[in-house]
């Protein structure tokens, strides 16, 4: 008997009564299994209602075969067994369930509020953002240090418990949702003309990854085509993303080191990239650049040659900079050997992009996974295996190579064609009592966006996951035995999205 359905591509999309529905110990039992045993990992997992009741629906994923599975179960009396302590990845996922659904999860190693939200019923009362117990530790010298919400600079709000002994770290909590703003619920009976626009502020810095992720969903459950250009000009946008970010993080990891000169260039140069996506879309986060059907702007023969002069010499620029910050010995006093989480954690947690990459992990959607015109051509996920800031540092400057490479690849196969015609909301029809999921490589990581209709073909659930869903658990423990004074270095190593994880 089979206890999921699978698929083969991403994006893809099947009807809910095609997917078996199992008993609880099944679907658990199958988790495991493929967990433990058939390399498979956890994409997403959580609760939507189906058929007037309450469902979990789990995605695994497959990086070696590609492969999918989807499988579900439905909740008796609002309960479930937490499965937490045997997969560690899902631990999160499970105190979402909890929160949003009011659902019991018995035996969770410790059931706490992810964003401090109201819950889809709007029956249970929530509490107050932060307000939780933290983890304690005792102990002669011990002192526990709080900081934020509100930080001593211009960076979203989030709060950090550290418990210290001496100036070691012997715990750090982290407890976000300060930024919360029920973007999950507001797709609800979509899509819709506000629809896309919501998707392009999940994350601002990563407008191009969570549009894009969306509108490809979009389009496999309509059926609609788009053309070779349209995914070449797509690829375009999504690299100067990753770009303009991993040259802004660099710049801001050597800031926090002190050493000024990359911190001034690499400021400088994420403008000029940034100044780059505005010079297709008009904006320069690239909103507006991909819209379903295809793109809202076209790349003629004279901005492709135009664009491919002004990366060269930014490539120049870019790289000299960043070789300045790895060639200065006091910077490399601060970043080898420090912050360092382990091949295991990555395994273990399901960590994404950057942090599982620097532990020669390779895991990257457009490898993995591929989509739109990834799957025509030949990508090499470059990897550092020091699993510190060091490495993490390394697969941004990586990266940007890679990207940059791609981006002039593909303007020289862009032809001087018309682009289609937009799509309008109006015309999109999604398919009746289905479920899509699409899954895209932002340049924080893996981004995993999952749509269920109702019976009108309107969305009754939509599911995001931001990479840094997965990776702020890896901050904490690249702390652990660290100095405090480290933080600083360490969070900006990753760079996780707050508004991303709070949605």
């Amino acid at each position: 008997m089979s206890y999921s359905t699978l698929f083969t591509c991403n994006p893809s999309w099947g009807k809910i009564e095609d997917i078996p529905s199992s008993t609880e110990e099944l679907f658990w039992s199958n988790i495991v299994e493929n967990v433990t045993n058939h390399n498979f990992r956890v994409l997403s997992l959580f609760a939507t209602p189906m058929n007037n009741a309450l469902h979990l629906v789990c995605i695994l994923g497959n990086d070696t075969t590609s492969l999918l599975k989807i499988s579900r179960f439905e909740l008796i009396n609002n309960t479930f067994q937490s499965h937490a302590s045997i997969i560690p990845q899902i631990h999160l996922f499970e105190r979402e369930i909890a929160e949003q659904f009011g659902v019991t999860v018995h035996d969770h190693p410790w059931l706490k509020p992810v964003r401090f939200e109201q819950d889809f019923s709007l029956h249970v009362k929530k509490n107050a953002c932060g307000d939780l117990n933290y983890f304690q530790v005792s102990g002669e010298d011990v002192h526990e240090v709080a900081v934020g919400p509100v930080h001593a600079g211009v960076i979203e709000p989030g709060h950090f418990r550290f418990q210290c002994y001496g100036e070691n770290v012997v715990n750090l909590e982290i407890s976000l949702g300060y930024q919360h703003r029920g973007i999950e619920r507001m797709l609800q009976g979509g899509p819709s003309p506000q629809t896309l626009s919501q998707m392009e502020v999940l994350a601002g810095d990563t407008t191009i990854g969570h549009s894009l992720a969306y509108v490809q969903l979009v389009e496999a459950m309509a059926g609609i085509h788009v053309s070779q250009k349209s995914e070449l000009i797509r690829i375009v946008l999504l690299e100067l993303e990753r770009i303009a970010n991993h040259v802004g993080d660099i710049g801001a990891l050597s800031g926090d080191t002190g050493f000024l000169p990359t911190a001034s260039y690499c400021g400088k140069l994420r403008g000029d990239f940034l100044n780059l996506t505005a010079s297709i879309t008009g904006n320069r986060f690239g909103r507006g650049g991909i819209i379903v059907g295809g793109v809202g702007y076209d790349i003629d023969f004279n901005l492709a040659a135009t664009i491919a002069k002004q990366l060269k010499v930014l490539q120049s620029k870019t790289l000299s900079a960043i070789d300045l910050f790895f060639r200065s010995t006091s910077v490399l006093e601060r970043v080898e050997n420090i912050g360092k989480i382990t091949k295991e954690d990555v395994i273990t947690y399901g960590f994404v992009g950057i942090a599982a990459k620097a532990c020669a992990i390779a895991r990257d959607t457009r490898k993995n996974y591929p989509f739109g015109y990834y799957n025509a051509i030949s990508y090499d996920i470059p990897l550092e295996a020091s699993c510190d800031i060091f490495a993490r540092a390394m697969m941004r400057r990586a990266e940007i190579v890679s990207s940059l490479e791609l981006i002039h690849n593909m303007l020289r196969s862009i032809q001087e064609i018309a682009i289609q015609k937009p799509t309008r909301v109006n015309d999109v029809v999604l398919p009746s009592n289905a479920l899509g999921i699409s899954l895209t490589e932002g340049w924080r990581g893996e981004i995993v966006h999952v749509a269920q209709t109702d019976e009108h073909g309107k969305l009754v659930r939509y599911k995001i996951t931001d990479p840094s869903f997965h990776n702020w658990t890896a901050l904490s423990l690249a702390m652990r035995e660290g100095q405090i004074s480290d933080f600083p270095l360490c969070n900006k190593s990753f760079n996780l999205s707050y508004c991303g994880f709070d949605l």
